[in-house]
């Protein structure tokens, strides 16, 4: 990535970093070692509600693995660009290294890694709604001292994918659900897990490490360094409030999947990432994403007379592949989002 700075990166004036930063007061910090488990519920309930976003510490994930995860991801980041791009994705291998994504059509400015969780993992052959065909995707590994980043990300995400399982029974819970009611969408998960590096940028008042977005998965488990970056749109202002970090918390955020799910009981919230001259910056999301055939509409016990279901059924494979494949090419359009979905009133 260098230092060139691509008219690609600029921001539209109105989406650009403000010159000031307002810190987050009040994204709830939960310990989840303490309480009563219907007491813990509760507080990420109104977390849910009133933020989207909330830190949780004593959460199981052990510091040796998010140390070692780290450290493979500085690493491989420090590698020559060569070395990085023989594992690069594309739009037929969809899973290793990239450093041309666009959100919102603007490119970011980062670098990053992914790999799935379950290795293969299935998902659907083509965008076609018609087309029941299936296809596999599979990680890919540097050749140099493959085992290195392997062994650490395989042994992340199995920490991260329980502490993912254990938030979606305590949303369950705060949703008035059973604790498992969550369980089954998982069985064939299409998770998938990001090493994000933001090399410091000569223009950080023009660029974004990466534009404001939704998620679109069910549930988002962040770690990131010291450095910070990450802005939550705060709900009762549209104001963008900077994430302190919290040493050896996660920072969790609800995704579009579950604001579908909750009927809007609980909303996915816009974020992004500010970037910096001077330092640059890793984060590790976790994506918890449902199996491809998993039809995504509201639950049944969160729709009534009253509250009637406020989205039409969609495939989660065939939303997840068309999101994927917009990451290699700059649309005309806008890409799929859920309000596609909504019911109209």
């Amino acid at each position: 990535m260098g230092t060139e700075f691509d008219p690609a990166f600029i921001q539209a004036p109105e989406h650009r970093p403000k010159p000031t930063i307002l810190e987050a007061q009040g994204i709830p910090l939960i310990d989840l070692s303490t309480g009563p488990i219907d007491d813990l519920a509760k507080e990420i309930g109104d977390a849910c509600r009133k933020w989207g976003f909330f830190q949780v510490i004593n959460h199981g994930v052990s510091p040796e693995s998010r140390r070692k995860i780290e450290s493979a991801a500085r690493e491989f980041f420090a590698r020559p660009q060569e070395e990085k791009m023989r594992v690069k994705r594309d739009e037929v291998r969809v899973l290793g290294y990239y450093d041309t994504e666009h959100t919102k059509n603007v490119r970011d400015w980062k670098e990053v890694f992914d790999f799935v969780v379950e290795d293969p993992t299935f998902v659907p052959a083509t965008i076609d709604p018609d087309d029941q065909k299936v296809t596999t995707w599979h990680n890919q590994w540097p050749d140099q001292n493959p085992h290195v980043l392997r062994e650490a990300c395989e042994e992340y995400g199995r920490e991260v994918e329980k502490l993912s399982i254990k938030l979606m029974e305590l949303i369950a819970i705060s949703l008035g659900l059973e604790a498992n009611r969550f369980n089954d969408f998982f069985k064939d998960q299409t998770s998938f897990i990001r090493l994000n590096h933001y090399p410091p940028c000569p223009n950080p008042h023009l660029a974004l490490g990466v534009g404001r977005h939704k998620d679109a998965g069910a549930l988002t488990i962040l770690a990131q360094d010291d450095v910070g970056g990450l802005e939550v749109k705060r709900k009762s202002d549209g104001e963008w409030i900077r994430v302190k970090p919290t040493p050896h918390a996660f920072i969790i955020n609800v995704g579009d999947i579950i604001q579908v799910w909750s009927n809007e009981r609980y909303e996915s919230v816009e974020h992004r990432v500010m970037v910096n001259s001077e330092r640059e910056r890793f984060s590790i999301p976790f994506f918890l994403n449902p199996a491809h055939y998993t039809m995504v509409k509201p639950l049944e016990e969160m729709t009534d007379d009253q509250n009637p279901p406020k989205y039409k059924a969609y495939n989660w494979g065939k939303f997840f592949t068309t999101r994927k494949g917009s990451n290699f090419r700059k649309l005309d359009v806008e890409n799929i989002q859920i309000y596609h979905f909504k019911v109209s009133k």
